[in-house]
């Protein structure tokens, strides 16, 4: 049997620093010329005694950087960085100190650290410090600046800027985590780096215990280190940061488009049992006419909590309840934790199969065993791909009962028998070859693949479905994960509390995890542990409804958290929310597949769609924690403090703004500058000054706005994705500011199920608008792409703010009147499947 080892680069001490006092000296200096020998035709390699670094162009806009000690390489192989990005190259340019590409320069001193600088020469990282590098660790120490802003690393609870905070990396079971909590469920070793209007993204690809700080034990410094594994970072250069998230998805891989079903809202609850309760659920949901398109079950569902079993006694005919809840429009998802019951001579086909085969990992060359639900169990190797082949084999009888989705939980991996709540370091695990990631067959202990251990099993999750189901979207939500894993399968951030402070809390994260690649997210709405007010769970519903995931979930022993839970008034705001949800299912569903083409999230901070909204390119969110877009063009305007009854302060981007639930116009052209200065300071002259946005909500109302040029596509109220829409498709139209601003929006559609968009049955339109100067409004809509033909036959275009003189619109030649809505005007007008222009005077 081969030896378990790590992947630490260091056979050896090697320990470099230098004299603190000297540091600003030494990083102010040009550094020398490099030898010729240092160059190579995709960057550099160059070592000092002890240690060798290189630094390659994979694209003019992307770097990959490896330290390493002299002559020991470390493997070429990731778990996260898909191979074709790892791989990739550019021919570079050389130069004296290093090297550049169209985008940046690369710059080494002989000491071995780096700067890289834009073309303009505006640093955009370096080194204050040389790596140091001891036994147990190396650290890389990067300048930082008082204005510099950082986001990423998932679902990290705290506020979205990571300036000033440190964080540990590993997957970790923390049941009612707190702000102060770390590390919690995932891993996700990314981030962005904001300094004056510029952005980087880093992505450190190490699977050990890795650390960041982001200026808490020095201001000027951040550092990121591990004890073990590889130096190995990608550096991804905007300048915007939307630019730098679609790159970290050419690195590691988008969110694959999911099935439109999984966009609706879905019930939840530790647990429904007995089966009964379930069907229950069901009638009373469509009873009630609360839009709803999954029903989920927990571990009770299961016999003696064995996954891969259902109990016959309280879930009798489970393939009968599952064709009933279909028959509903329902789609199921169902739990299946990875632990397997260590249960031999019991007729337990996942551990007498798995023992046959030789899946579990070891300790001291036997299957380990640890407590987790079922009582002593055993665990997949998941490195190897024989066992996640094997596992994806295990849910063949789920798939025939046609359940649709599965649940990936408990997978850092939890172990109960622990302090730690995980398996013990030296369990070793059995990488096999042949991999696309590129790692050598061999042993490893569990302090390496601990943290993409859960990110293997939804791996392994996905390709069971894509085996047994190989036309249809697979549907897997994962708990614990690693950096790529949004490749494999959504997530959400655990187990949450029903309190108003992780309502709070839930907008940070869910933004956090769509910047770190994972798009598809959402939080146990209501609250996983505890028992939320009536207030505290109306407020989470109507936020949810504009998150990726909308999921009600909740513990044991907790009061219900279903909408009709407290009464008729609370329900009937918590369904009008959920239906609005389901209106808006055009606009998500094209946003979703943005998402699978460019990794750009679906729910975004305020940064990311305007980078410069304010004169000092601070990040607006910083001023209004609570706010994100809801896509490319709905801004969510929440409380920063949910359970506050006072007024608070909005902060729209500079611009045209349009109120989405009434249709008045905000005109926020203005620029802002940090926390609006210019509004708190009367002696700032020679600014336009403008008012506060000051709001007071009631209970069931939620602010949202609409910029200016916006098309927003919308369809009428179903109860579920499977029920085709009665009457036309809206492109609801928010009127650009003049007639020199753009007027643009998206539609996509397909069947919502399979895999046929890939061979062009789908459809997209790019629609546009443009204002004349004598007020009149053309829109236009262009060719089709694709062959798929959409449930609609008619469009209903509605302008808001426009202001008609003859209240007619031209189409064809033909004229026809402007019908006055709530909102604005609107006419409707057959879906030719051809180009058509539209003008309305």
């Amino acid at each position: 049997m081969l030896a378990p080892r790590t992947v630490s680069t260091r056979p050896f001490a090697v320990c470099c620093s230098i004299l603190a006092a000297l540091t600003p000296l030494l990083f102010a200096q040009t550094p020398a010329s490099l030898p010729s020998s240092a160059h190579t035709s995709t960057g550099l390699q160059l070592s000092d005694p002890t240690l060798t670094l290189r630094v390659d162009a994979l694209r003019p806009d992307v770097l990959r950087v490896r330290l390493y000690p002299n002559n020991h390489p470390p493997e070429d192989a990731s778990w996260a960085v898909l191979p074709a990005a790892r791989t990739a190259s550019i021919a570079v340019t050389p130069e004296p100190a290093g090297f550049s590409t169209a985008d940046l320069r690369v710059a080494v001193t002989p000491d071995l650290r780096l700067t890289v600088s834009d073309l303009a020469g505006h640093i955009l990282q370096s080194d204050v410090l040389p790596v140091t590098w001891t036994p147990q660790s190396f650290t890389v120490t990067k300048t930082k600046s008082p204005v510099d802003h950082f986001f990423g690393l998932g679902d990290k609870p705290g506020p979205l800027d990571r300036a000033g905070e440190a964080f540990t990396m590993w997957n970790s079971d923390s049941f009612g985590f707190q702000e102060s909590t770390d590390p919690i469920y995932k891993s996700i070793p990314f981030f962005l780096e904001m300094h004056d209007g510029r952005t980087l993204g880093v992505l450190f690809d190490n699977t050990f215990r890795t650390f960041f700080d982001f200026g808490r034990q020095n201001p000027t410094q951040y550092t990121f280190s591990a004890p073990a594994g590889p130096l190995d970072y990608y550096i991804l250069y905007g300048p915007d940061p939307k630019h730098v998230v679609e790159t970290y998805a050419w690195l590691t891989g988008p969110t694959p488009l999911p099935p439109l079903w999984s966009l609706g809202y879905q019930q939840s609850r530790y647990s429904y049992t007995p089966r009964s309760q379930v069907e229950a659920i069901a009638a009373h949901l469509r009873r009630d006419k609360i839009p709803a398109d999954g029903i989920w079950l927990d571990i009770d569902y299961q016999y003696k909590y064995r996954p891969f079993t259902v109990d016959p006694t309280t879930f009798p005919d489970f393939p009968g309840l599952i064709h009933n809840l279909a028959a509903q429009h329902f789609h199921t998802i169902v739990i299946a934790d990875l632990h397997i019951a260590a249960a031999p001579n019991q007729n337990y086909r996942p551990y007498d199969t798995g023992t046959a085969t030789d899946q579990f990992v070891k300790e001291n060359g036997k299957a380990y065993v640890g407590d987790v639900w079922p009582g002593p169990s055993v665990f997949p190797d998941f490195t190897q791909s024989t066992t996640r082949t094997w596992f994806a084999s295990l849910y063949k009888d789920f798939v025939a009962d046609g359940v649709a989705g599965f649940w990936d939980d408990m997978n850092e991996p939890a172990v109960f028998t622990y302090p730690s709540k995980t398996m013990p370091d030296d369990v070793t695990h059995r990488i096999s070859g042949a991999e696309p990631e590129g790692f050598a067959p061999r042993l490893a202990f569990h302090t390496e693949i601990h943290n993409v251990y859960g990110m293997e099993n939804s791996r392994a999750t996905m390709e069971g479905e894509l085996t047994l189901r190989p036309n249809l979207r697979p549907y897997v939500m994962t708990r614990a994960t690693y950096a790529g894993g949004q490749r494999y399968a959504a997530t959400w951030t655990g187990d949450n509390l029903a309190t108003w402070n992780h309502l709070r809390m839930t907008t940070p994260q869910l933004l956090n995890l769509g910047l770190s690649g994972f798009s598809l997210s959402g939080a146990d709405v209501g609250g996983f542990g505890g028992s939320p007010s009536p207030d505290l769970l109306t407020k989470w519903l109507m936020l949810a409804a504009f998150q990726p995931i909308d999921r009600d979930h909740a513990a044991k022993g907790t009061r219900p958290h279903e909408p009709w839970a407290d009464g008729p008034e609370q329900e009937a705001i918590r369904r009008h929310y959920i239906e609005e949800r389901y209106r808006l299912l055009p606009y998500l569903y094209t946003t979703a597949e943005e998402t699978s083409r460019t990794g750009i999230p679906i729910i975004r901070p305020l940064f990311l769609e305007y980078p410069h909204a304010t004169a000092d390119d601070h990040p607006l969110d910083n001023d209004a924690p609570g706010e994100f877009f809801f896509g490319p063009s709905i801004l969510v305007a929440a409380s920063p403090l949910p359970d506050d009854v006072a007024p608070y302060e909005i902060h729209l981007p500079p611009g045209v703004w349009y109120d989405y639930w009434t249709g008045v116009k905000l005109d926020r052209r203005q620029t802002l500058t940090s926390r609006d200065l210019e509004l708190r300071n009367p002696t700032d002259t020679g600014k336009p000054q403008l008012p506060p946005l000051m709001v007071q909500p009631a209970l069931g109302d939620l602010p949202l706005y609409v910029h200016a040029g916006a098309i927003i596509p919308m369809q009428p109220l179903v109860q579920s994705t499977d029920e085709k829409p009665a009457g036309p498709l809206t492109l609801r139209v928010y009127v650009p500011a003049d007639s020199t601003a753009p007027c643009v929006g998206d539609l996509y559609t397909d069947d919502g199920l399979t895999f046929d968009f890939r061979h062009n049955a789908y459809l997209r339109l790019h629609l546009t608008c443009s204002l004349s100067t004598d007020g009149a409004l053309t829109f236009n809509i262009p060719a089709r792409e694709g062959n798929f033909n959409p449930w609609w036959t008619h469009f209903r275009i509605e302008a808001i703010g426009f202001t008609p003189h003859t209240s007619q619109a031209i189409i064809a030649n033909h004229t026809a009147p402007l019908d006055p809505t709530k909102l604005g005007y609107s006419i409707t007008i057959p879906d030719t499947g051809r180009p058509q222009t539209i003008v309305l005077r």
